[in-house]
């Protein structure tokens, strides 16, 4: 059991670390928009979205690597999962800086409460669903 829980923590540990990867992709793109006058609750969307491609491509090769599905069906519905967790988060993240933004709360702000609601969101989905041993 304690190796188990090692594991579990290595993974974890890794999903993290890809989740900074992800989040800085994501968080540079929501800033520059925003300084570009882009709303800001398209500005995190955008950001969010271009951070879902950097999450797959990390996830995929440095987290997951036991449990990514061989070529064909089994991997397309795994992108498939991937990009409904993603659109999970994203749609969490979205109504965060949304609701923050007509709550009068600084865009940077909310997307910083959303950045961690959304980690935890994803997390629990990729690692129970998309990614599940076994799947």
């Amino acid at each position: 059991m304690a190796l188990l829980h090692r594991l579990k923590n290595i993974v974890l540990v890794r999903y993290l670390l890809a989740s900074v990867g992800a989040l800085a992709v994501d968080i540079g793109s929501f800033l520059a928009l925003l300084a570009g006058g882009v709303p800001a609750v398209l500005a995190s969307a955008i950001g969010y979205s271009l951070g879902i491609l950097a999450h797959w491509l990390l996830s995929s090769r440095t987290v997951f690597t036991g449990r990514v599905a061989e070529r064909g069906a089994g991997r397309t519905r795994q992108k498939a999962l991937f990009v409904g967790s993603a659109l999970a988060g994203l749609a969490l993240t979205t109504a965060i800086v949304g609701i923050g933004e007509l709550s009068g709360i600084d865009p940077r702000i909310a997307k910083l409460v959303a950045v961690g609601a959304s980690f935890a969101l994803t997390w629990l989905l990729r690692s129970k669903v998309v990614f599940r041993h076994g799947g």
